[in-house]
């Protein structure tokens, strides 16, 4: 979220359009004057917006000069892997506040205590491995399916190995979770989107339909 008395839309240096913060990712030089994702907008200096797009980046790298150059006035060095860096900050993030979630206690392991879960407790979302079995996957969904959710349906998480999972948590063999309801789940969640927009390209598309949207009026 931006800060107060900070602008809530920016230029996305690439397509030269703006956009909200939250669809954008900030960039700034650091101190060798090479270019470096600023995630949580707060690195002090000029700063230069894109598109939270995996391909805006990747064009961003290609045309350097005319999108770094000008955007910091002057000379900026770029790495030919900045979209995987910003994916692995990304991914980190996520990681990070799924652990925050074990610290809060709104995660529950480990397949019979999530199927509880799922039938007794007010859920987020739920987390699969994405090397989990798919007898095991199948079997939750039907029970979730059965909450008979009146509202949004659980967020299902697939981003994640177990290895990763057992690192994040500070636990062996973790294959399902669910995220209990609570402020560190919607956070987690929030860092997801945030992750899966960034590789799926989603905020191009759904800038392009809201563009397409405001021509038809």
């Amino acid at each position: 979220m931006p800060k107060k008395n900070e602008p809530t839309e920016r230029l996305c240096a690439v397509s030269r359009n703006v956009y909200p913060v939250d669809c954008l990712i900030r960039f700034v030089l650091g101190p060798e004057d090479q270019v470096v994702p600023d995630l949580k907008r707060n690195l002090p200096g000029r700063g230069v917006w894109l598109l939270a797009s995996r391909s805006v980046v990747e064009s961003a790298v290609k045309d350097r000069r005319k999108v770094f150059g000008r955007g910091f006035k002057g000379e900026a060095q770029v790495e030919a892997g900045l979209a995987d860096q910003v994916d692995n900050l990304l991914e980190t993030a996520a990681l990070n506040a799924l652990s925050i979630v074990r610290k809060a206690g709104e995660l529950v392991t480990g397949f019979t205590k999530v199927e509880a879960a799922l039938k007794r407790e007010p859920l987020e979302g739920l987390i699969h491995a994405a090397d989990a079995a798919p007898d095991g996957i199948r079997k939750l969904s039907a029970v979730a399916a059965a909450r008979n959710e009146t509202a949004n349906e659980l967020q299902t998480v697939r981003l994640f190995d177990s290895t990763q999972m057992d690192l994040a948590l500070g636990r062996s063999n973790v294959i399902h979770a669910a995220l209990l309801a609570g402020p560190a789940s919607r956070n987690f969640l929030s860092r997801v989107r945030e992750l899966e927009m960034f590789r799926s390209n989603s905020a191009l598309e759904m800038t392009s339909n809201a563009d397409s949207a405001v021509a038809q009026d």
